[in-house]
Order: structure tokens, then sequence, then C-alpha cells
């Protein structure tokens, strides 16, 4: 998609399909790797250190710079560009935000750094950061058979894995199923696997693709990554959710209005967003019975986002669906041919005060507000705080 492109060469698909094929296109991008700035002095963690590692997977959720596919669509190049990472970092780190991430909160809160990309090429002496901007849980050439690659980003979490597994081989002959050999590299090391597989369900919607097909494989593939790093010997995984989707701008500027549930957010997508996580849950139980040795958490990302939103102005929200970098259209600043980051969009002086940051992606505030929630706030299942009181560290 380019500024070239008329919003009539796309009439004849039905809306739901541009809606999710337009959140795909922000969720990708085809940026290289930044620096990253260290974390601002001053800053006091919850926790002592009660972890030496993190290995963190997923989308742009939790993508810290590994986004450098040139098959992301044109148009996008947004995400190194001001104002992204104005918030903190005061300089693009290639993040899908105006500053910090769930994931960077989680580090925070452990009293580690800020995970690199792994891309990057080094400095993953406190982990590494496999998570993607546009990844699916299925496999890229289930897309390409099924012609609905839309120039995406062809990493999925297959991708994630096999980059997880060359570095395990590296740092210490960790490779196949060898729990005994991988023992050090495990015990303390905390595997974070954030938001994947709503990619999936919008490369293929509206299509000769079975929406039931996308969940079952999506699911199968999530839970398939699991059990192979549970083989591994991974102690302590937390699995992350999906958010309510419908929730996201973009969702809301384009779903008709007919289309909406008790938050105003748009009902068909959340429900999509909340069976996904139903199965996930379903999943994540069979491998707690099937790995007991193993702390394996969900974090729920859907409810902690949904309660969050009941109660906005209790975290100083003001604007739900508004976006704080956006074209200025009104009702929600909100255009797809001015996205944040182009020349013709503008931010918002005060991101705190806005739930979502570009159409697709949140503020640095809610992220914090979400992993809050999720590591002190009882949205964890069981809690973070029991898996550092297992750990000895509350």
């Amino acid at each position: 998609m380019t500024s070239k492109l008329s919003f009539s060469h796309y009439s004849h698909i039905p809306l739901p399909t541009l809606i999710t094929l337009l959140l795909i296109f922000l969720l990708s991008s085809t940026q290289s790797s930044a620096s990253v700035a260290p974390p601002k002095k001053g800053s006091q963690p919850t926790h002592r250190k009660p972890f030496a590692k993190v290995y963190a997977f997923g989308d742009s959720y939790t993508d810290t710079g590994n986004t450098v596919s040139a098959t992301g669509p044109s148009g996008f190049n947004f995400v190194s560009n001001l104002p992204y990472g104005v918030t903190y970092f005061h300089h693009p780190t290639n993040r899908y935000s105006d500053g910090r991430l769930v994931i960077d909160f989680v580090t925070q809160t452990l009293s580690l750094p800020f995970l690199p990309a792994y891309r990057s090429g080094g400095g993953f002496s406190n982990g590494v950061n496999f998570a993607v901007a546009g990844s699916t849980a299925i496999e890229h050439r289930f897309f390409v058979k099924n012609n609905l690659t839309f120039d995406i980003t062809p990493e999925s979490l297959g991708t994630q894995l096999s980059w997880f597994n060359k570095y395990l081989e590296k740092q210490g002959g960790c490779s196949g199923n060898d729990p005994v050999r991988c023992v050090a590299l495990f015990n303390d090391a905390l595997i974070w696997v954030g938001e994947i597989g709503a990619n999936d369900y919008a490369y293929s919607a509206e299509t000769g693709v079975s929406k039931s097909l996308i969940q079952n494989l999506a699911i199968t593939r999530i839970s398939n990554f699991l059990e192979a790093i549970l083989k591994k010997g991974a102690k302590h995984v937390v699995v992350q959710g999906l958010p309510p989707t419908g929730c996201l701008t973009l969702a809301m500027y384009l779903a008709p209005t007919n289309d909406r549930d008790d938050l105003g957010c748009v009902r068909s997508s959340n429900n999509q967003s909340y069976t996904h996580n139903t199965l996930l849950q379903a999943k994540i139980h069979n491998l707690r019975k099937k790995f007991p040795q193993s702390n394996i958490i969900y974090a729920d990302y859907y409810n902690a986002y949904r309660d969050i939103m009941k109660s906005s102005s209790k975290y100083g929200f003001k604007e739900a669906f508004k976006v704080c970098c956006g074209s200025g259209e009104p009702p929600y600043n909100y255009g797809f041919f001015s996205v944040c980051g182009s020349a013709t969009a503008k931010s918002c002086p005060n991101p705190s005060q806005y739930i979502n940051w570009d159409g697709v992606h949140l503020t640095e505030a809610m992220n914090k507000a979400v992993s809050g929630l999720l590591l002190q706030g009882g949205y964890s299942h069981p809690s973070f705080l029991d898996l550092l009181n297992k750990k000895g560290h509350v």
C-alpha cells in the first residue's frame, strides 16, 4: 500500500477483510534493527533479580528490532521515524510505540536490561528477543500455498524457534531434546511468549480458507512451539493471550457501527480473540499435566486490557479509541493514508492520556498499565508473583 493508491481500488473487498488486512499492514514493517538506550537512572524495579535471562517471542507487540524483512508492505516505513520512541528513549528504536513495550516492563521489573533483538547480532548476556512484527503462528508456506501472502512478513513462530535453537546450540551445545545439556541455560531463564496468532486470522479473512482451519492450525502451532521448548527443559514459561483486537482504533475506524460490544469495541473481532484465547488456555492446561516440573503461566492480556478500559480514568486515560499519533481526521485522529511517522501525521503532546498510539499499537502508558496487571495485578494464572515466590525472590 502506498499513498498513490485510492480507497476505491478496494471497494470490491468486504469490510471485514479490509479491517484485518489493514491491521496486518500496520503490524508489519520493513525496518532494520536500531540500538536501544539503557534504562533511565533512578528507575526502581519491583523485585530483586530472580532470572539471569529472558527469551521473548511474538509479533509487533513484543518486537524490539527484528523486523528487517524486505517483503513487508510498502508505505509503512514509519517505525524508524520520530515520534516513535519519543516518550522514553527519545529516538526511534524500531519498537511499535511511543516508548516501552510490555516486554520492556517485564525486564525492568526483573532488574534486567532491555532485550536486544536477535538480528542485532550480539549483546545477549541477559537474554534475546526473537519476536518479529507481522509474524504468524502458522508457517509462511501455508499462506503462500493458499495465495494469502499479500507481501506479508515471512517469519513465523517456527522461524523464531529455529533462531532460538541456533542460539542455544551456540551458547551451550543445547541441541535436540536433551534437557540434561540444556539445564544450565533454562534454570534461571524466563521464557516470555508474547501475543501471536492475530495475523493468521487476518491473512485468511473472507477467503476460501475456513476460519476454523486457521484457528486449529494456529493453536496447534503455538502448542507445538511450547512443547518443543518444554522438552528442551524450559522451567518458567509465560504465555500471553491475544488482546481484544476489536478495541484497536483501526478496527473502530472501519467497522460498521452496529458491530459493537459492551465497551463500544468491534464485537466480531473481540469474539475471535476471545475464542482463540479459550482454546489456547485449554492447550496450556494439557501441557501443565504433561510437564509438571515446569511452571507455565497464562498472561490474560484480553481481560487486563478490557478492565483498564472499564476504569480508564483511574489509569489517567482520556482517550480510549482516538489515536495520539495520526492524521487529524475525525473522529479518531486516524487515516490509513496518513499514518504515524509520515510527513502528514502529528502526535499529541500527552501520549499518557491515550490508550492507542498509531491505530494498531499501544502507547507506553497502556503497555505499562497492562504489564502491571499481568505481573502484579492478578491477571496471570497462576500469578507471576507465585512464580517469583517459587524462585525465592519475593
